[in-house]
């Protein structure tokens, strides 16, 4: 992928065309996580290639470029929550969840596992959620997802295996029908 962004930096159409469709799924899915909006992924997707291919000219790959693709991501997300809270909002729905519920497709294979685990990532503080969701559902090396989150890798190393831990905490907590939250708290 380094190879592509270096060789489109360079004016090779090909190669941004490859390096966008080796790319993109994993784009798409991170700023789906990160915003948690789905039905708002292609978008930010688009925007992230958008800055991405503006500023390739300064890519020097001193990380791969599916790090300062995603490190790029995270960046276009922020900004769209910054946009979002400077604007009013145009309509007030009490209970979005239920509403988000009631549009999606329930009977999709894996419906109910999304949302449980949508359920219990939510619980994790937004640093642990952020660093476990890079390296466990991403599969981004720990050296990479530091260069995402701007923090140490042993920082991102910690925050993994705490999520891990709050995880299977909630986990056996709900096996055994213990309030979830307390085992949020206590992790």
């Amino acid at each position: 992928m380094t190879a592509w962004a270096l060789a489109a930096r360079h004016g090779d159409p090909a190669a941004v065309e490859r390096f966008v469709r080796a790319t993109r799924p994993d784009v798409l899915r991170y700023v789906a996580h990160l915003s948690g909006e789905p039905q708002a992924a292609d978008d930010l997707t688009q925007d992230t290639y958008l800055r991405a291919l503006r500023g390739l000219h300064r890519f020097e790959a001193r990380s791969s470029a599916r790090t300062w693709l995603l490190a790029i991501a995270r960046r276009t997300v922020a900004d769209r929550f910054r946009t979002a809270a400077a604007r009013p909002r145009l309509v007030a729905t009490d209970d979005w969840q239920a509403t988000a519920e009631r549009v999606q497709d329930c009977d999709a294979p894996g419906f109910d596992e999304g949302l449980a685990l949508a359920e219990l990532l939510e619980t994790l503080p937004a640093e642990r959620r952020d660093a476990f969701v890079l390296t466990t559902m991403l599969g981004l090396p720990y050296e990479e997802a530091a260069v995402v989150t701007g923090c140490p890798i042993g920082t991102v190393r910690s925050r993994v295996s705490r999520a891990r831990t709050t995880l299977i905490g909630l986990l056996a907590a709900a096996e055994r029908g213990t309030d979830a939250r307390l085992v949020a708290c206590a992790a």
